[in-house]
């Protein structure tokens, strides 16, 4: 018999899964015995939950705003090294493809991939070796699309040039995709975690950021008081203010319209950044204080000189597969491309971790990571096939997004992709961030790049860095990540094999920071002797052990509309690696879930539960 009782099936239900808890030993133990998560009993709607609908579009939007930051700047960063920088109206195409795109790869990761309200967008793991691939002698833009006075946007001939090099990026991005589609539903990623420690992941997500300062201080560099006014903003919004309650307007049904406070400065300090300093350009263009001619300092900072992008863009834009022509494959950029895969597949196993942590679910089992990484091969390969210029991963700061606003439901994730969809197809959307001064770009861009960094070196807490080997191996791996990629741009010559391809593939690789980072963090932390504890690989497997496929793991995880427990549960298909394992033993001995929910006159779940211990 089985000992989960559940007396609605309604599927308005509330709160049942995610606020009721059966107890063995006392109220803080959950019912497999792991320690209760604090943070989950305070959970406004768990990830079972389906808030109102008007609630699920505000919150919606709400991390369609937390991912903006990273989802402009991808496509931003990669402009210039496209040929694109004195093209805004492409940008504002690349921007809207990469809305649409992630839209479709985050409902494609709630109902068929991990499960977790996680949403999908670009990764700057692929940006090092995507740049490190423009950067060779064949994709180096040629002098006169450096010159805007030279540049005919609409010309066949620029034309071609900037489409021959995303088309490029296509085919790597959709070849390495097909690679890490591979190791997830192969589940050869839970093989390979097992030698992936933190000092591995350090050096490699370190090095995503740091090889871009030059980037980053070249676009701030254009005025650096706007630019430091934009990065004063982010730090008071993020850092000082992040506590401050703002009373903002709120509707109820039962207090109607009434104020409340909320988080603001917490939620989006970034966009309210963007927004001051965008707002303190356009005065000083419309005043005459920026200079007016295009050789002085400053000229890039004035709202005028992308203006013409908001008239040009078109009101609905509807991106599609090969607009930019046929992808094009070398073996340069397909190898690069992986090294940025590895890093994005392993951030992203923490990434499921945390999110289950902070909606109140079991941790993941095996099959839903195995799933959740060959979605994730999936979405880069739709992202190829599109023509963004980057694949997808998810979204550390919406995972993050969830601790601070207690939603933690999923279909609040399948709005935001619903979002996301909307704002890829409203052309003059995309127009609007690609208007955005160059030096308040910057001061994002410096403000992001240190952060990410800084997410880098936190890998290290489980780490005894006390401990000579530990030291010498994330120094050695980070330094070598730097001086390395530097030889090789200034010496390209001195690797010449004879074999154009080999030579570009070698150039690719050691050009890219994170790659080399990672790879002697692995090699030397596997080869050099010690400890588990040492290399913090124990606490680090703690951290990743899998979950009991205990029925509320079975909810969370398990496909959509039966599929693998009505439907498709022969033997062949419970072998594969990322499909849901039928559990016939029922929950843990002693252990009885009983959720009483009674209804309104209006067909509503009143909110009392009672929990019952048998």
């Amino acid at each position: 018999m089985n000992s989960a009782i559940v007396s609605c099936e309604s599927p308005d239900s509330l709160r049942g899964d995610s606020m009721l808890s059966s107890h063995t030993k006392g109220q803080d133990r959950k019912p497999n015995g792991v320690q209760k998560d604090p943070r989950s009993s305070h959970l406004a709607y768990g990830i079972l939950d389906i808030p109102p609908w008007y609630l699920c579009i505000f919150l919606g939007i709400q991390h369609f705003l937390t991912a903006l930051g990273g989802l402009v700047a991808v496509p931003l960063i990669l402009a210039k090294d496209l040929c694109l920088q004195h093209d805004p109206l492409t940008q504002s195409y690349l921007i809207s493809t990469i809305f649409f795109v992630s839209g479709i790869c985050t409902l494609l990761q709630v109902f068929l991939g991990i499960r977790l309200p996680i949403l999908q967008g670009g990764t700057f793991a692929f940006v090092a070796p995507s740049l490190a691939m423009l950067s060779l002698p064949a994709w180096k833009c040629p002098e006169w699309t450096l010159n805007a006075s030279q540049v005919n946007t609409s010309s066949p001939e620029f034309i071609e040039e900037w489409q021959k090099r995303i088309r490029e990026l296509q085919g790597a991005v959709m070849v390495a995709s097909c690679v890490q589609m591979l190791v997830g539903f192969s589940g050869l990623i839970g093989f390979l975690m097992r030698y992936i420690g933190p000092l591995t992941i350090a050096p490699t997500i370190t090095l995503v950021a740091l090889p871009l300062f030059k980037s980053a201080g070249n676009d701030a560099g254009i005025h650096w008081g706007i630019s430091a006014l934009t990065i004063f903003f982010i730090v008071l919004f993020s850092q000082y203010l992040k506590n401050v309650m703002v009373p903002v307007p709120v509707y109820g049904r039962k207090k109607k319209c009434h104020i409340s406070k909320f988080n603001l400065f917490q939620v989006f300090p970034v966009l309210l950044a963007l927004c001051i300093s965008w707002l303190l350009c356009f005065v000083l263009t419309v005043t005459n204080t920026l200079p007016k001619s295009p050789s002085a300092y400053g000229y890039m900072a004035r709202t005028d000189t992308k203006g013409s992008v908001l008239s040009q863009a078109p009101w609905f834009r509807f991106p599609y597969p090969g607009q930019w022509g046929l992808p094009t494959i070398s073996l340069a950029g397909v190898f690069g491309i992986i090294a940025g895969v590895i890093s994005s597949m392993v951030e992203s196993v923490g990434d499921y971790h945390a999110c289950a942590r902070l909606v109140g679910a079991p941790p993941p089992p095996k099959h839903a990571i195995n799933r959740g990484i060959g979605i994730e091969g999936l979405g880069c390969l739709l992202a190829g096939a599109w023509g963004t210029g980057n694949g997808t991963t998810s979204y550390s700061e919406n995972v993050g997004a969830l601790g601070i606003t207690r939603v933690g439901s999923r279909m609040v994730i399948v709005t935001a992709g619903c979002v996301l969809l909307l704002m890829g197809m409203f052309g003059k959307i995309g127009a609007a961030f690609a208007t955005i001064p160059t030096p308040v770009i910057g001061g994002m861009f410096l403000v992001m790049f240190g952060v990410i960094s800084a997410v880098g070196i936190s890998n290290l807490q489980y780490v005894d860095m006390n401990s000579s080997r530990n030291l010498f191996v994330f120094g050695f791996s980070i330094y070598c990540g730097l001086a390395i990629p530097n030889w090789v741009n200034e010496n390209p010559e001195k690797l010449q094999t004879g074999i154009i391809q080999l030579d570009q593939v070698i150039q690719v690789l050691l050009t890219t920071g994170m790659f080399v980072g990672g790879f002697l963090g692995f090699v030397l932390d596997n080869t050099i002797p010690g400890s588990l504890e040492e290399r913090g690989l124990l606490t680090w497997n703690q951290i990743q052990e899998d979950s009991k496929e205990t029925p509320k793991a079975s909810k969370v995880y398990g496909l959509p509309w039966g599929i693998g427990t009505k439907f498709c549960t022969s033997s062949c298909a419970q072998a594969l690696p990322f499909w849901p394992r039928l559990d016939h033993r029922g929950d843990e001995a002693g252990v009885s879930q009983l959720t009483l929910c009674s209804q309104t006159s209006s067909g509503k779940h009143l909110r009392s539960v009672t929990e019952t211990k048998m």
